[in-house]
Formats: C-alpha cells, sequence, structure tokens
C-alpha cells in the first residue's frame, strides 16, 4: 500500500503528484500490461538482448 504523508497546507497536486510517480516506480500497471498476452520466452530473451545492446551503446557514446 502506498502512503504519501501531506503536511497541513501543502498543495493536494503536489501530493497528487507524489502520489503518481511513487505508484508508477512500483511497476503495478507494467505487470498487468504484461500479462495481458502471453510472450514466449523467446521473444522475451531478444527484447531483453536488444535492451542490454541498446543500454551499452547508450553508456559508449556518454564516455
Amino acid at each position: 500500500m502506498i502512503v504519501v504523508p501531506v503536511k497541513e497546507g501543502e498543495n493536494i497536486e503536489k501530493a497528487l503528484k507524489k502520489f503518481k510517480r511513487k505508484f508508477e516506480k512500483t511497476g503495478v500497471i507494467k505487470e498487468l500490461r504484461s500479462r495481458q498476452q502471453y510472450d514466449k520466452p523467446s521473444v522475451i530473451k531478444r527484447l531483453k538482448m536488444e535492451h542490454a545492446i541498446y543500454i551499452q551503446k547508450l553508456q559508449q557514446t556518454e564516455e
């Protein structure tokens, strides 16, 4: 359960923003969407490999 402490006098929009950020970090929506359809293990492996290659290329360009 996500708890967002709201200080007295704090704007409700700020608190809502904090809640949304915390909720997004939990990954609930991402997990829910991934469970809506079945992906073959080979497809998952290929996507992970593509993502790893992408991350390596980004790190090389930063250096």
